[in-house]
Parts: structure tokens; sequence; C-alpha cells
């Protein structure tokens, strides 16, 4: 351990401080605020920062080391993602299920987890700026992020709590030798941070924005090609000031007033939305646990995943097919839009994702849903035209969602985004020949890359002449279908909702 620490060494201490470059820190020019995301300094820095869900609340005045259970828990959830490819989302709900923490503390822990996740990229950057050498040990490095994201983004957490806690997490993890190393590398960034450099804006400009944004550089270049720099970087930054769901009534049981009169009950904040059917709630806690979303009165479901499902206009005692269909909201949906008649043939190609599906059905009472363990890529002779509507939700990068999945972008790369292309138009090439003459495909994704979405609803007009784009349905509200254009693309930062496309296609009749 003794030579461990001498590799870890802090930079520094009897070191020359380095020059800034030219251009030093990125100017208040880059965040003017225009696309009206919250933004607040970092301490002595002037970076601005994303405020998350909750962030601002207050941090107990209680000795710092009684918040080493919050800390504890957050890192668990970062090395489960960096070192094990866990998912933040799934980590994060399986480490506060009976943590005994307070609601203050479970949301403390979600935010340092999801910030530190969020701004990795940045919180590297500046760490290798303090340390000796870049190819830290990943435990070790996973615990300087977490002390770098309390010292730089947090304003409420003392500094020496957020270095005290980091040592100690040290010792608990099997690293007791290095917990000096550690202390150090998080000292020499409280007392330098006014010293920290970044990329000239001027003469690196996608560099200095990747870095700004915590994105990989030839993804940040990727979004500004497509949207421009400005719309790009709202995009990628827009948090909402809020923690809020968007819930609906299960239609088979409850209409909208009375639906209404539950929600009058709770203690939640609660305003309609221009969507039918919805209502955007804040301030739940354990929302899966509320006695009515347990006995099936209703469900959660994001606003791109209601309009997919509204854009194939299911009528009752159609056939419908709703391919990768798991957890099951929109085959759900569906169903119940359908007046629990005809029936949805609800496809994963996995058998615990296809179990998810089986257990919405059943917390809804839906006799219509049929669950089946099914590759969607591989042609089935017995479907061809027997399908009144085909909803395809294909697998995607998923980066309309960095809001609520921030380690998305440290998964996604060029090759899987090819990868991914590839599967879409093999699927969307086999699924479209269960459409009868006359019904409906709709090709969804949670993405917002144009390679994903309208470019890969080209390919397959040009390949399939015999479907069509067409008008999506009144119950879409104008000002979404406003954005249409070879289908509609939902964009968090103009939108307020998750990033989203979907293309509503017919086949035309014989």
């Amino acid at each position: 351990m003794k030579e461990e620490k001498k590799e870890y060494r802090t930079k520094g201490s009897g070191t020359k401080p380095q020059e800034p470059r030219k251009g030093g820190m990125p100017g208040k020019k880059s965040f003017s605020g225009k696309s009206g995301t919250p933004y607040r300094k970092m301490p002595a820095k002037g970076v601005p920062v994303r405020i998350a869900p909750g962030k601002g609340s207050a941090v107990k005045s209680a000795p710092e080391m009684e918040g080493l259970a919050t800390r504890r828990l957050a890192l668990r959830v970062i090395r489960q993602v960096t070192e094990q490819g866990a998912y933040a989302s799934l980590s994060l709900d399986k480490a506060l299920e009976n943590c005994g923490l307070s609601s203050a503390d479970r949301r403390l822990v979600s935010r340092l987890a999801y910030d530190t996740l969020d701004h990795l990229i940045y919180l590297d950057y500046v760490l290798n700026q303090v340390m000796a050498r870049e190819d830290t040990d990943i435990k070790l490095r996973n615990i300087l992020r977490l002390g770098a994201c309390q010292i730089l983004l947090e304003d409420r957490i003392p500094e020496s709590a957020a270095t005290n806690t980091c040592v100690q997490l040290c010792v608990e993890t099997g690293m007791e030798g290095l917990k000096g190393v550690c202390n150090g590398i998080l000292r020499n960034l409280v007392r330098k941070k006014d010293e920290l450099v970044f990329p000239d804006p001027d003469t690196e400009p996608d560099r200095a924005a990747a870095i700004r944004c915590s994105l990989p550089e030839w993804l940040w270049i990727l979004l500004k090609h497509h949207y421009g720099a400005e719309e790009a970087e709202r995009m990628v930054t827009h948090r909402s000031s809020s923690e809020s769901w968007t819930v609906r009534p299960n239609l088979t049981r409850i209409q909208d007033e009375e639906f209404e009169k539950i929600l009058e009950k709770k203690v939640w904040a609660k305003e309609k939305t221009d969507l039918p059917h919805a209502w955007k709630i804040r301030g739940a806690m354990n929302i899966a646990k509320d006695a009515d979303f347990l006995n099936g009165s209703f469900s959660i479901m994001t606003p791109g995943s209601m309009m997919a499902c509204l854009a194939m206009e299911p009528r009752r005692g159609r056939q419908i097919l709703d391919c990768c269909a798991a957890p099951g909201g929109k085959t759900c949906y569906i169903a119940e839009l359908m007046g629990g008649t005809g029936r949805v043939q609800a496809w994963d190609i996995h058998e615990h994702r296809t179990a998810l599906i089986e257990a919405q059905a059943k917390r809804l009472g839906l006799e219509n849903v049929r669950p089946m363990v099914r590759d969607a890529g591989k042609r089935r002779e017995d479907l061809i035209m027997t399908m009144d509507g085909v909803l395809l939700d294909a697998p995607c990068t998923g980066l309309g969602m960095l809001a609520e999945k921030p380690d998305i972008k440290l998964r996604v790369t060029e090759e899987s985004l090819q990868e991914l292309v590839r599967i879409q138009q093999k699927l969307l090439d086999t699924v479209c020949e269960y459409v009868k003459p006359g019904g409906t495909l709709v090709y969804a994704t949670c993405s917002v890359l144009p390679e994903e979405n309208e470019a890969q609803v080209e390919v397959f007009l040009r390949n399939h002449p015999d479907f069509t784009v067409c008008e999506l349905p009144e119950s879409i509200p104008e000002r979404y279908r406003d954005h249409r254009k070879l289908g509609l693309q939902l964009l968090p930062s103009r939108d307020d909702t998750e990033g989203f496309y979907f293309c509503r296609m017919k086949r035309r009749e014989l």
C-alpha cells in the first residue's frame, strides 16, 4: 500500500501552479439562460450547473460523519453503474429500498448519485488537474468523483464534510492505505478550484462544449450538427426544476372525473395537462406503493409514450401488436383505450421482461392483453396481414431520457449507435408485414437522433412504397403536432417532455 500512496500523490505540493490556457474558464455568454433552465454557479468558479430535482434542500447541521450513510448509498449506485454496468435507476431503487433513511436523506442520495453520473466527464476532467496520474484505481476514482461532485456542484454541503466522508469511504471499501491520498486530492481540489483551466471555447469549441455539458465529444458534435450548438446545449442540459410524474386513470375502471376526486384526496400537487386523461403530479413519495396505484386505479406514463398510443387510434375489438413491449405501459394504455375488448399481443425477447408486462396487466385487470416471449426480428408467416395495428417502440440509444437516466450517455458509442440503427431497420422491415391493408404502423423511439428517427422512416418508405405517412389524430394537442415533419420529434427543452419520436403510417388498401 505504501507504493500505491506514492503513485497517487496529488499535484501541487512544491510544484509550480499551472498557467491558465488562453480563454480560461467558459464565458458567461454560453450560459445566458435563454432556455429557461435554472442554473447556479459552482463555488468560486462561475461554471453554471443544472439544478437537479430536489436541489437546494437543507443539509443536516449534525456532525459531518452523520452524513456517511447517504454518501455510502450514493457511492454504491455510482460503483454499480461504472464498475458493473448496472442501470442507475434500478440500482438506486434497490439501494433506497428499506434503507431506513428519512425522505430528505433519500433525496440527497438520489441527487448525489445522479449528479455525479450526470457530470462524470466534467468531474474527471477537473480531477485530472489535481492528481499526479489519471489511471487511478476505479474504486478510488469513484470516491473522488463523489467528493468532487459535492465540492463543485453542491452549495450547501461543507467542503470539509465532503472530504472527510470520502476519506471514511476509503476505509470502508478496503482502501485504508489510500485515505491520505484521497484526503490530499480533495483538499487540493478545494485549494485550486479557482485555478482550474478549461479548453478555450474560441480555439476548441467542441471540446469545451463537450466538457461543459459532460458529453462524449463525438456525441456533442453529432447533436450540434443536427440541432445547432445553442439548441443542442439546451437539450442536453435541460432539467425540470421540480420532480414530477404524469399519471392517468385506468380507463376500464374509472373516468377522468372520478380520478380527479382521487387525486384531490392526496397531498400531491396536481395539474391537468393538455393530453387526454393525463395529470402532472408533484410531491409524491414512493408512488409505486400508493394504495390506489397498487389496486390498479391509475398508471404512471410519460407524455411521449401516451402520444404514441394515441397515434394508433385503437378502437374496440381491434387486433394490435406491441413489439418490444416491456415493461408494458403502452400495451396497457392501448388495451384500456380499446375498452378491454379485442386483443393486444405484447412481445418481448426476454422472459423476465415479459413477466413485467404480465404484472402490469394483472394489476390493471386487463384481460385483453397477451404477453408473449417472442423475438420481433424473426418473421412469422402466420401473422402476415393479420393486425389492425402494429406499434414498434424500437430499441434505441435512449438519448431523449438523459434527465431521468444520466448514465445513458456513458454507455452509448458511435459503434453501438450504428448497430442500433441496423436493428431498428431489420425490425421495421419484419413487423410491417403483419399490418393489414388499411392498418396502422407506428414507429417510435425515446431518442433525439435523426439517424434513429426521421432517417429510419425515410429508408423504410423507400423500401416499402405500400406505406405512407399519415396525419396524427386530433387527440394529440396541436402544439405538439406543429413540430411534425416526417413524424413528430419531442424535445425536452422545448416541449417539457421526454425526448421522444414517433411516426404514424398507413398501409395502402389492396
